[in-house]
């Protein structure tokens, strides 16, 4: 975990769905970028380099649909309750982005929802992120929690997932991870990830590549959601290393090449594929040597979150009323 940086989680097994909040102890320099066709995002306009507000107090990734952006209220509220936030005029003002991911039709109790003659119940979604905020630590695990308790990819279960790396420089790295993508992060129909290259140890497997490549490889198989916002990974990749809004920017960027390498296809017009960049800023970096700290922290951020997007899928953990059968449940033979 990166220096001065905790992360909480909290889910509701009957709605099938949750919250993860990341929470820098002090305001953290973020950026973000936006690759899918159908993102739902608050705040992020506010991580472009030339906006005003330099740093962030909390990033939250949340399930719901747009409902779940209601998340991001609950961490305010929290946050300013410890006089956290941006000052101005008077007031303080806690910043906190967010985005979500559709997991309304996994099988989960949606009776919230307001319909037609139903004016529904109220929003689920602040009170499990003040949960999370209160449960904030600088450990998670993998699987089904948080943002990813109600998560699915066209064959298998989602998840939640983290995975981490040091940086020559010293600071380190983290990926975090909620994934419900439209497509496949497996090789075809089998067990193996695409992300098998980057894999450490046996932290999802140890299966690596097949010996042949399974035929249906290459096929785009997809939920062929017909609703905008109906797939998506997001993620947040964090580092201690210091950055400015500009570097955070450029490495948000190339973490969306994680998404490519371990899920296909990946970045659709039905994704709504955000990805955070944050830096907590406690390993300064001499000016000589920025631009090859930045090289080598784009390249693990691509790498640590295409096998953060692995350990999600490995570690999910089946529940009554799921719509896709966990990795475990087919192929985990132990």
């Amino acid at each position: 975990m990166p220096a001065g940086l905790e992360i909480g989680h909290a889910d509701d097994a009957a709605l099938k769905s949750g919250v993860t909040v990341i929470l820098p102890e002090a305001p953290a320099v973020m950026s973000a970028h936006v690759a899918g066709g159908a993102p739902g995002t608050r705040e992020t306009e506010l991580s472009r380099p030339e906006a005003t507000v330099p740093a962030v107090d909390a990033v939250v990734l949340s399930g719901g649909s747009a409902f779940g952006l209601a998340a991001a209220d609950g961490v305010m509220r929290f946050l300013a309750e410890k006089g956290r936030g941006f000052a101005v005029a008077g007031f303080t003002v806690p910043i906190v982005p967010a985005a979500i991911l559709f997991d309304l039709a996994n099988g989960g109790d949606k009776a919230f929802l307001p319909a037609p003659g139903r004016p529904g119940a109220e929003n689920p979604y602040p009170a499990l992120a003040r949960r999370a905020c209160e449960a904030a630590s600088p450990a998670t695990r993998d699987g089904t929690l948080g943002a990813g308790a109600g998560a699915t990819t066209a064959n298998l279960k989602g998840g939640f997932g983290h995975a981490g790396a040091r940086l020559s420089s010293g600071a380190t790295l983290a990926a975090f991870v909620a994934v419900n993508a439209v497509g496949r992060v497996t090789l075809g129909a089998g067990p193996h990830f695409r992300a098998a290259p980057f894999e450490r140890g046996n932290e999802f497997g140890g299966l690596g590549f097949p010996e042949k490549m399974p035929a249906d490889a290459a096929e785009p198989v997809t939920k062929l959601s017909p609703a905008p916002g109906g797939n998506t990974t997001v993620a947040v990749v964090a580092t201690d290393l210091a950055l400015t809004k500009a570097e955070a920017k450029r490495l948000a960027i190339a973490a969306h090449d994680g998404l490519a390498l371990a899920i296909y296809p990946a970045h659709t017009p039905l994704d709504g594929d955000t990805v955070f960049a944050l830096s907590t800023g406690k390993v300064e970096a001499a000016e000589a040597e920025r631009l090859a700290l930045l090289t080598e922290a784009c390249a693990a951020a691509a790498a640590t979150l295409a096998r953060a997007i692995a350990r999600a899928v490995h570690a999910a953990t089946p529940a009554p009323g799921d719509t896709k059968p966990t990795w475990g449940q087919l192929f985990d033979t132990d």
